[in-house]
């Protein structure tokens, strides 16, 4: 008997059609869930979307949730008993890390006041700093990570990676307040869990070398929002975020206006090709899925 899974869009539909035992089931993020979906193994949720857009308990059989995106925060602690998570790490590093240098070289290199220079027809030569030689800390050594300092290394800089456990080119989370300070640069790549969270508090940012910019690509809530807006507002600091506590960021919000910021909004790893990116890994998981075989992306322990 084929395996139901229940997507979110007919991209899905056809990236899932023609699979060997596999049977995929349109449904709408946020709707009724269709006839059949009683019978549905399997739950691709929509992007960048949270366990209340589905009713649960209208799907007995449900084993599996695969995600789409790397960040799972709206899932993990909300699955019944014995329905496994997902992730779709490995989608979309590549186009995060490339948001990541387009930030860096965009701040470096004043590319923001060129362009108000342009608008109003003056001529502004000056030098600029450069991303080549900087010392950037990553914290999180993922997938993410991996991609960022691929391409960096392009950059002549000195990057050093922190995981959550040291290993051979990776320190450890405990040696984190002594490898920050004397960094040009700190990356956050790391998922929200009940460890991350606040994580970058006044006292982290601190410890940052005057000028410093801190980059997060990862999730708002890893930073203490009030604390980065006083650095920014002091000018000792520099920003440049994907991603904000709260989010989407309200009207009248202090980061709006705060100095010293390059502030996006949560679009590192949307970019063309990112639905096909993610349905590889999608299709890929539930291949092994149907076969008997675990997703390599399964969520162990604390997220």
């Amino acid at each position: 008997m084929a395996v139901i899974v229940l997507v979110p869009d007919d991209y899905g539909v056809a990236a899932l059609s023609g699979i060997d035992g596999v049977q995929p089931l349109r449904y709408n993020a946020g709707e009724a869930l269709p006839d059949g979906a009683e019978h549905a193994e399997v739950l691709v949720p929509k992007f960048l979307s949270r366990a209340d857009t589905v009713d649960l308990t209208r799907l007995p059989k449900l084993r599996l949730v695969q995600m789409m995106t790397a960040g799972a925060e709206g899932w993990v602690s909300q699955l019944p008993d014995g329905v496994r998570l997902s992730t779709g790490r490995g989608a979309h590093g590549g186009s995060s890390a490339e948001w990541v240098l387009a930030a860096l070289l965009h701040i470096y290199r004043e590319l923001g006041g060129f362009v108000d220079a342009q608008r109003a027809q003056q001529w502004t030569f000056h030098q600029t700093q450069t991303l080549i030689g900087k010392r950037i800390l990553i914290i999180g050594a993922g997938d993410l990570a991996t991609e960022l300092v691929r391409r960096l290394t392009g950059f002549d800089t000195m990057v050093t990676l922190v995981g959550s456990q040291a290993r051979e080119g990776v320190h450890g989370v405990d040696e984190l307040p002594g490898l920050i300070p004397g960094q040009d640069v700190v990356v956050l790549t790391v998922p929200v869990t009940s460890r991350t969270t606040g994580m970058v508090d006044a006292e982290f940012l601190a410890a940052m070398d005057d000028n410093a910019i801190l980059v997060n690509i990862a999730r708002g809530p890893i930073v203490e929002t009030d604390a980065l807006v006083a650095e920014l507002q002091s000018g000792r600091l520099r920003a440049a975020l994907d991603v904000t506590d709260p989010e989407p960021l309200p009207p009248g919000h202090p980061l709006w206006t705060a100095p010293n910021l390059l502030l996006t909004p949560h679009v590192g790893g949307s970019s063309t090709g990112s639905f096909e990116r993610g349905y590889a890994v999608v299709r890929a998981e539930i291949i092994r899925f149907a076969a008997g075989e675990e997703p390599k992306n399964l969520v162990r322990g604390e997220y």
